[in-house]
């Protein structure tokens, strides 16, 4: 096998396995919406609908291991402090340099959040949500406990500034609940410049005679509709996702969820729990050492496509005439790998690289810097292509030199083909015996092209998963390395350059093959055509500069073989 048909090969192996991959995920499509019944699978029972909520959900309740011994009772849901029918929600809007927020006045839900630098994937003229309410997607917190608040308490906004004014790094947003068995509870947002990150807490106010002890716990809760981008060429995870220390990142898939299969850590100390979807991720992170219970659940009956993934910190105590504060930051923006790892350890790892983030990532850190130096991630893209292929550049000539001399024994084999048609065993000795004669090892191309394989797959995951790459312009027409290429003018330049690199190699003997590496361009070509075209512009540099290196090493070799002819046809330098 040449090296040529080998790399062919692998391209091929690897696009059926993304094929597959996709094809997985549009077998198994999400469950139509139901109305979520009065108790999950668990078994814990739902409060009263309310009539501002369209679907319910149930309240979280911390396990024994939680739980500590004085306090170990049966706990029965909070009540609304109104009939159900009696709860309208209000909306409170905050602006951010960085995002658009709505905060629902039932249970202070965060309901909406539209990202201030990012667009839409569609529909270029509007801003990119990540929590809305074209399909449900939310984060919730709240108290456990007799009259405490939770996400189904109506609150009352507090008077206050509802725009991070200039000057200013932080805005505060204040929802105050009824004031139910001397315990006067509010829910804080605080908000600050230049970060995604939103510190969300409950105060707690004892103002009565007798000890209040709570848990608080913070959920994220969504359906499993796939979020925009996703499609069947480019499927990329979104699901949930936990890390611990102990464990690490987990990765869980709503159908888990639903069929009770899901597996992670219920319990630690660190860590956090998010919702993971391409580019994007909202995330619970609890600071400090404090125990921690994380939970993922189905919410509904058996129909039903919404999901709930949270944490429970564990009981606070609340003497009388004390306030205490619980507190969890919630990240919700893009997965930018800077301000990931500001927030918690390990937290970057929600950026999809596949089983090859060993390499992805200082592949990443390399581009990084690069667009640092130049300021245009299309041209980082080309400068780190360069780079990476004159890392690789000995590797390649092994290959490349390896083919050439094949090219050069094409027409000798296809001597021995014709001669020893009917003798398979006969043709195979005689091909061994001019591969000997001739110093040259078919196989010899195949390492240094293995080598080199894991840093492309690397390379590729990098380049498809880096939000950086999301609106981002590189030259003329392209405006968005994240998108495909609008008027199909990557893959068509790497059509031709893949059949320029087809021409370069020597032509197999078996006239089926030689079709087949004829047709392979133009299939992937197509495939091409739906890639993002930061991918395709990788893949068109590294096939310029391939084809440029194989040129060069064919006419060398092909020069210094006319060199030896001449030697030796020419009397005078035989005497």
């Amino acid at each position: 096998m040449d090296i040529r048909r080998l790399a062919l090969l692998f391209v091929f192996v690897f696009s059926l396995m993304m094929l597959w991959d996709a094809w997985q995920r549009e077998q198994n499509p999400p469950a139509a919406t139901a109305p979520a019944s009065a108790a999950d699978a668990s078994g814990i029972p739902a409060a009263a609908p309310s009539a501002a909520s369209s679907i319910d959900a149930q309240i979280p309740q911390p396990s024994s291991a939680l739980q500590q011994a004085a306090a170990a009772q049966a706990r029965e849901n909070a009540e609304p402090a109104a009939p159900p029918d009696a709860l309208i929600a209000e909306s409170v809007f905050v602006d951010t340099d960085l995002a658009r927020v709505e905060i629902s006045t039932l249970g202070g839900d965060l309901v909406w959040l539209e990202l201030q630098r990012f667009r839409a994937q569609g529909d270029k003229s509007q801003r990119f949500t990540l929590f809305n309410d074209n399909h449900r997607y939310a984060a919730q917190s709240g108290l456990t406990g007799d009259g405490l608040p939770n996400h189904k308490t109506l609150l009352t906004p507090v008077p206050g500034p509802r725009a991070l004014e200039e000057g200013e790094d932080t805005l505060e947003v204040r929802l105050a609940a009824p004031e139910t068995n001397g315990a006067r509870a509010v829910k804080v947002y605080t908000f600050h410049r230049n970060s995604y990150l939103i510190d969300i807490a409950w105060e707690i106010e004892n103002t009565g005679t007798a000890p209040i002890q709570t848990e608080a716990y913070f959920q994220l809760q969504r359906d499993d509709i796939a979020p925009e981008g996703n499609s069947f060429m480019l499927s990329t995870f979104y699901g949930a996702a936990v890390y611990t220390e102990a464990e690490k990142y987990q990765k869980v898939q709503y159908k888990e969820i639903a069929e009770n299969k899901a597996k992670f850590a219920k319990t630690a100390n660190n860590g956090w729990l998010a919702m993971v979807q391409h580019y994007f991720v909202s995330a619970w992170a609890p600071q400090g050492d404090t125990l921690r219970e994380f939970y993922m659940r189905r919410l509904g009956d058996a129909n039903s496509n919404l999901f709930a993934a949270g944490v429970i910190l564990p009981a606070v105590v609340v003497a009388p005439g004390e306030t205490r504060r619980v507190s969890v930051p919630l990240f919700a923006g893009p997965q930018e790998q800077a301000a990931l790892k500001q927030v918690a350890p390990g937290l970057e790892l929600v950026v999809d690289y596949g089983w090859l983030h060993i390499i992805a990532a200082p592949i990443f850190w390399v581009l990084e810097f690069i667009n640092t130096l130049i300021g245009n991630w299309g041209w980082s893209i080309v400068a780190l292509t360069i780079l990476i292929k004159l890392m690789f550049y000995p590797l390649s000539a092994t290959s490349y030199k390896s083919m050439a001399k094949m090219r050069t024994l094409t027409p000798k084999l296809m001597q021995l083909k014709e001669r020893y048609a009917n003798d398979k065993a006969r043709l195979n000795q005689e091909m061994m015996k001019l591969y000997q004669t001739e110093k040259v090892n078919p196989l010899g191309g195949c390492l240094p092209i293995l080598v080199q394989i894991p840093v492309f797959i690397a390379l590729y995951w990098v380049l498809l998963g880096a939000v950086e790459m999301r609106d981002a312009p590189w030259i003329f027409w392209i405006k968005d390395l994240s998108a495909a290429d609008p008027y199909y003018v990557l893959p068509v330049i790497m059509m031709a350059s893949m059949f320029i690199q087809t021409r370069l190699n020597p032509t197999p003997p078996d006239p089926i093959q030689a079709k087949m590496m004829l047709i392979m361009p133009l299939v992937f070509g197509v495939m091409f055509f739906f890639f993002p075209a930061g991918l395709v512009l990788y893949w068109v540099v590294n096939n310029i500069l391939s084809i440029a290196q194989q040129w060069q090493i064919n006419w060398a070799l092909e020069k210094g073989n006319a060199a030896k002819n001449k030697a030796a046809n020419d009397p005078k330098i035989k005497e």
